[in-house]
């Protein structure tokens, strides 16, 4: 591919992003004023806040961020053949014994836990984008569409960026679902979008609910939230504790590296399983997303047995190459001693009896 076509290509991409934010400004422009939530520690002048503050940054450096996400990603980002996985269908997740966990691509996970199905951060949409005509685009199909997943006992929702909250997948799921959790003003999205009130509950950090046996608590991270360019940190983002009365485990969610880990850790750890985000980072915004070796400090952090990469391997949403996180984050597992699970999408575990694994990022095959 000669150079002008790339530069060409990129020239492209960066207008149709830009006709993306115009179609995201538009969408948005009818959405209610927010709410508040004044009896929350991290509300204040109108906007969800972080523990710990953001420390400034310049107007020039986020414009040279933005321009070499838009321009200047190299073609590494994404992969050129497809990702080996396994279909999964309806009657094997019925089928499946109790305690099983399926990777469905970036954050979705599908648990069955007390013999109940869970999924979080659910999006089964072509792209993660404001429009399915621009934007990320998926690597490959999940491994089951959104339709042939059985009835749902809940969805585990942590914040609303577009690759956690998806539109589509949540309207084609909620009528098979009886259950969604979400952080404060997450649920009220939810509802304007037409999911009964009644199915959505909204938590705080270090809030909570039991529901079939299993103890649900919405837990610090340090993120951001915002949908449009005029909803930024109107909705909280979190991670989640998810406990039985024989397993723990933890969902990171979106989130820079923190002490709230080692908070989390000392109240609810030790966690047999960490489902802990790596992927789409970047040194220049390592505030909100962790680099590889802070992954591994939260897992020390939250005192965990088993550590189970996700955020990765399905969207080129940064500028490392698409199968980076998961080469750093078995490198640094290996030095360290630390147990690392990496079943390909589709793949089951069980939470019982984690496995290694393979390196499914290595195992390509031409598309």
């Amino acid at each position: 591919m000669s150079a002008n076509t790339v530069r060409r290509r990129r020239w492209v991409f960066g207008l149709a992003m830009a006709g993306a934010a115009v179609s995201a400004v538009v969408a948005y422009a009818t959405v209610p004023p927010p709410s508040s939530y004044p009896q929350s520690p991290q509300f204040r002048d109108g906007r969800f806040h972080n523990v710990v503050p953001r420390a400034e940054s310049s107007l020039v450096e986020g414009v040279r961020v933005w321009a070499d996400f838009l321009f200047n990603k190299p073609a590494t980002t994404r992969p050129d053949r497809a990702l080996p996985m396994l279909t999964v269908t309806r009657d094997a997740v019925l089928a499946a014994p109790d305690h099983s966990v399926w990777r469905l691509g970036h954050s979705s996970l599908l648990f069955k836990l007390n013999n109940k199905l869970w999924l979080t951060d659910p999006v089964f949409s072509e792209r993660s984008s404001p429009v399915q005509w621009y934007g990320p685009k998926r690597f490959d199909a999940p491994p089951i569409a959104v339709d042939d997943l059985p009835p749902l006992e809940g969805v585990i929702l942590s914040h609303d960026h577009f690759d956690h909250l998806d539109q589509a997948t949540i309207l084609a799921l909620q009528g098979r679902v009886k259950h969604f959790l979400a952080p404060l003003g997450v649920g009220a999205i939810l509802v304007e979008w037409g999911v009964p009130a009644s199915k959505v509950q909204e938590f705080d950090w270090w809030d909570g609910t039991t529901i079939e046996g299993v103890r649900f608590v919405a837990t610090p991270a340090q993120h951001f939230s915002g949908r449009g360019l005029n909803d930024s940190n109107r909705t909280l983002w979190s991670s989640w504790v998810i406990a039985g009365q024989d397993f723990k485990l933890f969902f990171s969610g979106d989130s820079g590296y923190f002490d709230g880990f080692k908070e989390i850790g000392k109240r609810y750890g030790p966690f047999d399983v960490t489902f802990i985000e790596t992927g789409a980072y970047d040194k220049r915004w390592e505030y909100v997303h962790m680099l590889p070796d802070q992954v591994l400090k939260a897992f020390a952090d939250l005192e965990g047995k088993w550590l189970f990469p996700i955020h990765n391997g399905t969207f080129d949403l940064a500028m490392h190459a698409w199968n980076d996180p998961m080469k750093r984050i078995t490198a640094l597992a290996a030095a360290k001693g630390v147990s690392l699970s990496t079943p390909m999408m589709g793949e089951r575990m069980s939470l019982s009896a984690p496995a290694t694994g393979s390196p499914w990022w290595r195992l390509t095959a031409q598309r």
